[in-house]
């Protein structure tokens, strides 16, 4: 069962040597929305950074000086404007390789938990508050279990 209507962009702006292709971005980006339950028309676009660009837009947009492994960029519609967008995704691809390798997964899976975990910021979810946190993680470990993917918080 797919989103009602899901427009996703994937753009590459880095190598793509390791990076999955539109179509499991797309299905990763359709079982977040339905985990979270939206059953309306949704549009994204996802942009596969490099280190440099990925630590630039966490500096300006963050305050943090270093590549992190998603950035999420929800919308922000004017008032009387309403359209299917929720936003934009920044996905650092060197740092999603580190990261699954340091924690011992497999780079799919890693791509799967941070597109899952970047779509769910989108639809306004956190993790700042441990309540919240602890909501969003079993959200994520629900979603990524239908998706045959293995708790990306064990261990």
């Amino acid at each position: 069962m797919s989103s009602p209507t899901l427009t996703i962009a994937v753009g590459y702006a880095a190598p793509r040597l390791g990076v999955p292709a539109p179509a499991s971005f797309r299905r990763w980006a359709e079982a977040a929305l339905r985990g979270a339950k939206r059953r309306k028309a949704t549009e994204l676009s996802i942009r596969i950074v490099d280190t440099d660009e990925g630590r630039t837009l966490n500096r300006e947009y963050r305050g943090k000086d270093y590549a992190t492994n998603v950035l999420s960029f929800p919308v922000e519609l004017p008032p009387g404007v309403t359209l299917p967008l929720i936003g934009d995704l920044a996905i650092c691809a060197p740092v999603v390789a580190r990261e699954a390798a340091e924690q011992g997964k497999a780079a799919r899976d890693h791509w799967a938990h941070m597109t899952v975990h970047g779509v769910l910021h989108l639809l306004g979810y956190d993790h700042i508050e441990d309540a919240e946190a602890e909501a969003m993680e079993a959200l994520e470990t629900r979603i990524l279990a239908g998706l045959g993917i293995a708790d990306p918080y064990e261990g």
